[in-house]
């Protein structure tokens, strides 16, 4: 029988909103621990677009003002149908103290997050996966497994990944931040609705002969979505929405989330690949490109959980829904999630609050993505939006880098009505 430890909450996945979660834990005097199946943060480039509410919870967190440091400012969204300039909206334009979207690598965000875990004596358990979590009245016992190399046979050992130890914890809360393929939604039976067919992009990260500027772009056609973000001075990144792959298409197909560099040799091939993708979505689009850094190919399903938890086990980030990339808003939601669910917990677990508290977290967010994701009425264009915008309404929601309150305001500076969920009963509004 493996030893059983004990600890209030168990924050299952060490990705941004999961670290977030358990700082906010910690920094309320909550007794946390965190784990990850991976060895360490997020080793490539990925970027995240962090909303201004994001901004907001992390300064509160300690961690924005290290992230701007790192980060680029995006002040404003443009909107292209072709070769036309239909649209746009101005962050700078939002009240508050960070009315801007910030761009950084998601390894840059994560470590900043591991950094002040460690400083308030919370260590992720990287090489910790779960495997297993029963519940009774009193919380959870999740079984843990620590892996590592493992050595077998006689003499000169053959080591192979594998299970080192098998551990147990008892929580009175956990917390399901393990991403799309959820252990912890999978083991309380939630299923997912999809609200539409899955998303492909191919992914460009490109050097350019001048300065990228503070905007952001998102080419909306009939079908397809393009979207352009800064990175720097002189890096930026295309994400293309393309069909999935059919017999005789000549663009390549990867595998869902490998990132592949481009060589030397096949670097003109990705040259190429990009010079047709901006002639056909973004004629507009003149930057001399002096090189293609990487290329990689991902896939997106918009889908949400049909609940966002239930007693003593709750769901934040991906675990609970995702949609497509351009407007970067399932991360940025998980944040929001994450702040309200540590609310509710601390409440709970301090100061003697309902577990009614949970059930409007339920509510709130899932409300939140019904509206979003289209599942009931969320985005409905007013008579003085543009022709274009009352077309498009529905996916300029799920184009802007904001959410809650400013994306409301912003979809008004296009003429489009969205209301925005009412906050959980755990925060202020």
């Amino acid at each position: 029988m493996p030893n059983m430890d004990e600890t209030e909450v168990l924050v299952a996945g060490a990705g941004p909103v999961g670290m977030l979660t358990a700082l906010l834990l910690t920094q309320n005097g909550i007794r946390t621990r965190i784990i990850d199946q991976e060895s360490r943060t997020a080793g490539h480039s990925y970027s995240c677009a962090l909303h201004p509410r994001s901004l907001q919870l992390l300064q509160e967190a300690g961690v924005t003002s290290d992230a701007l440091e790192f980060g680029r400012r995006i002040d404003s969204v443009g909107f292209y149908e072709g070769s036309e300039r239909r649209a746009e909206v101005k962050l700078s334009e939002l009240p508050g103290q960070f009315p801007f979207a910030l761009v950084l690598e998601q390894s840059a965000l994560e470590n900043l997050l591991e950094q002040k875990l460690r400083q308030a004596d919370t260590r992720v358990a990287w090489d910790h996966r779960l495997s297993n979590l029963d519940m009774d009245e009193s919380g959870a016992v999740a079984a843990i497994e620590k892996l590592g190399m493992t050595g077998r046979g006689y003499g000169i050992p053959d080591f192979q990944p594998g299970v080192q130890e098998r551990l147990q914890t008892r929580a009175r809360y956990v917390v399901g931040a393990d991403g799309s393929n959820s252990l912890v939604r999978t083991r309380l039976g939630i299923g997912l609705e999809r609200a539409g067919a899955p998303q492909h992009f191919t992914v460009f990260e490109i050097e350019v002969g001048e300065t990228c500027g503070h905007e952001a772009r998102v080419v909306l056609d009939d079908t397809m979505a393009s979207v352009l973000w800064p990175l720097s001075d002189t890096r930026c990144r295309w994400g293309f929405q393309v069909n999935p792959r059919q017999e005789g298409d000549d663009f390549p197909q990867k595998e869902r989330d490998r990132m592949v560099v481009v060589e030397a040799a096949g670097e003109q091939d990705g040259l190429h690949l990009l010079s047709r993708f901006l002639s056909d979505r973004a004629p507009w689009y003149q930057s001399p490109i002096k090189e293609v850094v990487w290329t990689t190919d991902v896939q997106f399903e918009p889908r949400l959980a049909r609940q966002f938890g239930q007693d003593h086990c709750w769901l934040a980030g991906d675990a609970a829904h995702q949609t497509g990339p351009v407007g970067m808003q399932s991360m940025n939601i998980g944040f929001l999630e994450a702040a309200d669910l540590v609310d509710a917990l601390t409440r709970i677990l301090r100061k003697g609050g309902s577990k009614d508290l949970l059930s409007g977290y339920d509510r709130a967010h899932r409300g939140h993505w019904s509206r979003l994701l289209g599942f009931s009425a969320g985005a409905a264009s007013a008579d003085t939006a543009a022709g274009w915008a009352r077309r498009r309404a529905a996916r300029i929601a799920g184009s802007i880098p904001a959410s809650g309150a400013d994306l409301t305001l912003l979809l008004k500076q296009l003429g489009i009505d969205f209301q925005a969920a009412p906050p959980p009963a755990t925060r202020p509004a």
